[in-house]
């Protein structure tokens, strides 16, 4: 979908101002649910680039998301959109936070995973403190392409379990608030990045691959990422690098709520505005699970849809 604008965050605020009854079709009920994640394809910035992407979620629309990445990439090799070129095919992806540069690992013509490169990232605060229903809860605050908050889960009385969603959105949503409501958190180089998109609740596992955490995000509007969160590792893999907690070379063994496993890792360093960042790379797995076609009745009293959550 070519969408106007020179660069993707002018195509973002295009979406939003024409496009917007679109996502709501797709997200909101009855076509989707609180928890639908989605996206425009569209063109790249530039010549450099394969594919542009506008992600979008149930609140509006994000500045990066790893698993939208892994599956966008999936899926244009896949569906023929784009060719692909051996075992290591290279797919250069222009998101709202930059350029991504993926490299699909194709095996008997599938594509088996995903790999990519993210922007620069980094820490923001470390140790901040914000008053709850739960207490006083203590978190750090890192980039990945959005600014995400990261909560040992066990501080607060929960696990990253299914069992205990109800509570992580509540949580999640709270602490989010909580900490728009007292810090500016803002990209020193793009005032569009901004803000907190999600709290990621955390904790240890065991892992034969190197570090093992457990996470769930709670991003947007209470919306649960099933998925160990891409833009998120890349968050985590910055507090890591800067604790010492995950060595240069080993690597992360994200796991997500649902069980699913990005592997990812610091691969150099960076620098944003004059703040160390690292350089982070992050793969996962995507399937394609259906092509549908949605449409609006004119007639139908529900419109767009409706978000019960």
């Amino acid at each position: 979908m070519p969408l106007p604008g020179a660069t993707i965050l002018d195509k973002r605020r295009y979406a939003a101002e024409h496009l917007d009854d679109v996502r709501k079709l797709l997200v909101f009920e009855p076509r989707g649910h609180a928890d639908m994640y989605g996206c425009f394809v569209t063109d790249p910035v530039d010549e450099g680039g394969d594919l542009g992407v506008v992600f979008f979620h149930n609140a509006g629309y994000s500045t990066a998301c790893g698993h939208g990445t892994i599956a966008l990439v999936t899926w244009a090799l896949e569906s023929g959109v784009l060719p692909v070129a051996g075992a290591e095919t290279t797919v250069v992806v222009d998101a709202p936070s930059g350029r991504l540069t993926t490299v699909a690992r194709i095996e008997g013509g599938k594509v088996r995973s995903v790999r990519f490169t993210n922007v620069p990232s980094f820490v923001r605060a470390e140790g901040v403190t914000v008053p709850t229903s739960v207490g006083d809860v203590r978190l750090d605050i890192s980039y990945g392409g959005a600014f995400y908050a990261s909560v040992h889960a066990p501080d607060v009385g929960v696990s990253v379990k299914p069992e205990d969603v109800t509570t992580l959105i509540a949580l999640g949503r709270e602490i989010k608030r909580a900490i728009e409501k007292e810090h500016d958190v803002v990209h020193p180089e793009e005032p569009e990045l901004r803000d907190i998109y999600g709290v990621t609740f955390f904790e240890g596992t065991d892992s034969d691959e190197g570090l093992g955490q457990r996470n769930v995000t709670i991003f947007a509007d209470g919306e649960v990422d099933r998925s160990p969160c891409g833009s998120g590792t890349s968050a985590r893999l910055a507090l890591l690098d800067k604790s010492g907690a995950l060595p240069r070379g080993q690597t992360l063994v994200h796991t997500g709520i649902v069980d699913g496993i990005f592997r990812a890792r610091v691969s150099g360093d960076a620098d944003v505005a004059g703040i160390p960042a690292v350089i982070t790379e992050v793969e996962g797995s995507a399937y394609v699970c259906g092509f549908n076609h949605f449409m609006l009745d004119p007639d139908d009293p529900l419109g767009t849809g409706f978000l019960l959550r």
